[in-house]
């Protein structure tokens, strides 16, 4: 019984826009056609302004990129020594470093670690 409501829920979601759509698919009316593609207009209109404007997140990583982009020299650096001297984590640093414009990697031997990536400034 459970999974039969579970199931049900899945094919009965339904989003805003697929609503919409389906309204203007299949209803003759014209005036509820129209609202409808009113609404899809508002849907696009929301979406690219929400798409324009930086996160809260990207805001707060921006002076974290700058200050590795200071760091970073043509000698390949681990994510961890870019994490060091950055004061960062080195799961923030390896993800960050990769929007750095200009980095390229490569793989870099680490006795007792095996092959890790070496970020450097092309």
């Amino acid at each position: 019984m459970r999974d039969e409501l579970t199931k049900r829920r899945k094919e009965t979601k339904m989003t805003q826009r697929d609503f919409y759509t389906t309204v203007i698919a299949t209803v003759d009316n014209d005036e509820l056609k129209a609202f409808a593609e009113n609404a899809i207009a508002k849907l696009d209109e929301r979406n690219a302004k929400r798409a324009s404007k930086p996160s809260k997140t990207q805001i707060a990583n921006e002076p974290i990129i700058k200050a590795i982009t200071e760091v970073l020299t043509s000698e390949p650096m681990l994510a961890s020594k870019i994490a060091e001297l950055c004061e960062i984590s080195t799961q923030k640093a390896s993800a960050l470093v990769k929007k750095v414009e200009g980095v390229q990697s490569v793989d870099v031997k680490v006795k007792g670690k095996g092959t890790q990536k070496g970020y450097f400034l092309a």
